[in-house]
């Protein structure tokens, strides 16, 4: 299935010179959402993951899904105020700006096999985040999958010490 068509692109948003990759229309699509999380979840399946990490907010759907289909438990990432309990919280660049991103102090425990899933990789800053936050909770990050990897943008370069998966990869 080529899932390429099934992403809307919307030319400069959130601002000029950005070119949104819009996965709603995938997501809508039954069939090439199953599909997705299928692929997703085969890069993920042998590594004896505990638990997925998915950042606010398509890596909640895309994390989720792909949690119950490994029988294993889900984690958010979320911007600051959202979580009721104790947080750990971490402050990143973005390629517009900065963000805080938070999590739960007692999400991850020490040892953890954990794999992060988020719908894009662009320059690294929200993923790198994550990364940070569950290492100082104790957790191992053994994988980090995306739908969407924006090749010119370099993210994997800052995350070239971890098993990274994409499946649609776009060059500017």
């Amino acid at each position: 299935m080529n899932l390429e068509e099934y992403i809307r692109i919307i030319e400069d948003f959130p601002k000029e010179g950005i070119s949104f990759k819009d996965v709603t229309t995938l997501l809508k699509d039954g069939e090439a959402f199953k599909y997705s999380v299928k692929v997703m979840t085969d890069f993920i399946k042998d590594l004896n993951v505990d638990i997925i990490i998915g950042p606010e907010a398509r890596g909640f759907i895309l994390g989720a899904a792909i949690a119950y289909e490994l029988g294993i438990g889900f984690v958010p990432v979320r911007k600051p105020g959202k979580l009721p309990a104790e947080t750990l919280k971490y402050e990143y660049e973005l390629e517009y700006g900065t963000d805080i991103l938070e999590i739960h102090k007692d999400a991850i425990k020490k040892g953890d096999r954990v794999a992060i899933v988020d719908d894009l990789l662009a320059t690294g800053g929200t993923i790198l985040s994550t990364v940070k936050m569950i290492e100082k909770l104790g957790g191992e990050v053994v994988h980090i999958g995306f739908l969407i990897e924006l090749e010119d943008l370099m993210g994997r370069k800052s995350l070239d010490k971890y098993d990274i998966s994409s499946i649609i990869k776009y060059k500017h």
